[in-house]
């Protein structure tokens, strides 16, 4: 350490963007293992709007949005602003038994934007706390335990929302979890009236649209999942993290079903980006229900959850949602890119499906016809389930400059949530991105398969050198 001033730049530039060493050593070094292996370890140095730009002023086209955290992009001035003036007014963040006043402010515009009946709100850091604190309240307001949830659905992953999320991959390796749940497959609501025939169920926990995969329901879906939660006496939980505040073209996804649930999470996008911020909807009676007296008005808190930093980025964001017209954006760049993605490559014999909601997209491949190019894809999912997209985006990264992802373990999906202030122009060069990416993987062999091919190998040998459990 040296005397003197806090000198940031000075930290940085000892350390050289494109260099994993610290963060290897000290850090998370698998992480930082994977990032070597798949070719995603560039050395970014700034973000604005929808890129990224490494250092030598490269930029890349960023359809991973932080896990969908930059909905208004990366940087952006409204909302550094915002926490600059809360920064420069010395408000008293925190006050622990005093008001919160910038936690009202919030709160009131999140209500007004809601859907119909949930009236109060509970503020955290994030998705999962967010969860964590929705399970809680259900078997509160209830006085029952048990909590159904959809298979593949993602909803955090701290020990209790970890017992409701249905990717086994998350829930190995960390012991027993919290009983009293049961898993049903997404959009099938028979399988859900039987799970919930009995009225023991505190809540039904679900995706709008299931995050792993971009799985979209049946027009009819949710109102059967209302119907039947309210008819057996079941909170309905909607985990709209990922797809609240205009993902999918709408302020929230509940939208496109007219779904009124009884609680709602919301998180990543709140927080403009900068500062964590999360928030729990539900209605009255269930939150009195959960903080019903003096003794019990702090029955379920965070330390850092009603911060004045995080409740002025949250107010900055909805403001800045609205001013830009970032939904209506959303909208009409996701309708654009989904256009020239199936004009582009729909024709393709392994491409199934291109669909979503807004700029929640998601790519689905399938097994080819052709002989030959059969062979390549047997060949690749013999070695491991999640090679082939995989396969795929690492040209887009290396050679195209576009960041997405793998839509979730042993998918031939790639999902594609760009922040939702994404240009035409930008949804262009993704498309054509795509399009010579995915052509180059119809021809076999070709440098694709030979990608794939080299990142199976590289598993092999990771996993030849790993302990065996006994």
């Amino acid at each position: 350490m040296t005397n003197g001033a806090f000198d940031l730049g000075a930290i940085l530039e000892s350390n050289s963007p494109g260099d994993l060493g610290l963060f290897s050593s000290h850090v998370n070094p698998a992480f930082a293992q994977m990032l070597r292996t798949i070719g995603f370890d560039a050395s970014f140095t700034r973000g604005e709007g929808a890129c990224l730009y490494d250092a030598q002023g490269n930029r890349y086209i960023d359809c991973l949005g932080g896990y969908g955290v930059y909905a208004l992009g990366r940087n952006h001035p409204g909302v550094r602003d915002a926490v600059r003036q809360a920064m420069e007014m010395n408000l008293p963040s925190l006050p622990g038994v005093g008001p919160f006043r910038l936690a009202g402010a919030l709160a009131r515009e999140l209500v007004e934007i809601a859907p119909r009946g949930l009236e109060k709100v509970y503020f955290c850091n994030s998705g999962t706390e967010g969860v964590e604190a929705a399970l809680k309240f259900a078997r509160a307001a209830t006085g029952r335990d048990h909590v159904v949830h959809c298979a593949r659905a993602y909803h955090g992953l701290t020990l209790g929302s970890l017992s409701v999320n249905g990717n086994r991959e998350f829930r190995e390796g960390f012991g027993a979890l919290p009983e009293h749940t049961t898993e049903v497959p997404f959009n099938d609501l028979e399988a859900l009236e039987r799970a919930l025939a009995k009225k023991d169920a505190a809540a039904f926990i679900v995706e709008p649209i299931m995050g792993k995969g971009v799985r979209i329901p049946d027009d009819e879906y949710f109102t059967g999942v209302q119907e039947v939660c309210r008819r057996t006496g079941t909170l309905l939980i909607l985990d709209e993290v990922q797809t609240g505040l205009g993902r999918t073209g709408k302020m929230f996804a509940a939208e496109h079903w007219g779904v009124e649930p009884d609680i709602m999470v919301v998180a990543k996008a709140l927080s403009g980006g900068v500062i964590p911020s999360a928030a729990v909807l539900s209605r009255s009676w269930i939150n009195d229900r959960v903080f019903p007296s003096m003794e019990r008005c702090c029955a379920h808190q965070v330390t850092f959850g009603m911060n004045d930093l995080a409740m002025a980025a949250g107010l900055a964001t909805l403001h800045y949602l609205r001013e830009e017209r970032i939904i209506e954006r959303s909208h009409d760049t996701g309708e654009l890119l989904m256009r020239r993605l199936r004009e582009r490559i729909g024709g393709y014999e392994m491409v199934k499906e291109i669909r979503g909601k807004g700029l929640m997209i998601g790519i689905e491949f399938g097994p080819p016809r052709s002989p030959g190019l059969r062979m390549g894809w047997t060949m690749l999912h013999t070695m491991d389930q999640s090679l082939f997209c995989q396969a795929i985006l690492m040209p887009l990264m290396m050679d195209h400059r576009v960041l997405a992802q793998v839509a979730g373990h042993r998918m031939d999906i790639i999902k594609l949530i760009p922040p939702l202030v994404l240009s035409e122009q930008e949804a262009e060069e993704i498309a054509q991105a795509f399009e010579a990416a995915v052509g180059a993987c119809h021809r076999f062999p070709g440098p694709v398969w030979e990608v794939g091919k080299k990142l199976g190998a590289a598993a092999k040998k990771r996993w030849r050198s790993e302990p065996v459990a006994g």
